[in-house]
């Protein structure tokens, strides 16, 4: 599997902390949507690190095609 499963249709709003890693699910076979439970194991498709540079909330994308991996840009609203 090289192609991601559409996890959602929305992006995941997540409150982060600075300096805390999140480990974002790119292949969208997780369970525990938006990161990260090990399911990509099945797959060539790695997770993707994301480092918080500050205490804020951030949208992670949820259809898994956003440019801008791991976070939203919108894609989501274009037809599959």
């Amino acid at each position: 599997m090289s192609t991601p499963v559409r996890a959602s249709d929305t992006p995941f709003a997540v409150d982060v902390q600075a300096g805390k890693d999140y480990y974002w699910c790119a292949c969208g076979l997780s369970k525990s949507q938006p990161f990260c439970d090990g399911s990509h194991k099945a797959t060539d498709i790695t997770p993707m690190k994301y480092t918080a540079t500050a205490d804020s909330k951030v949208y992670f994308c949820g259809c898994k095609a956003s440019a801008n991996k791991p976070l939203c840009d919108g894609t989501h609203k274009k037809p599959v």
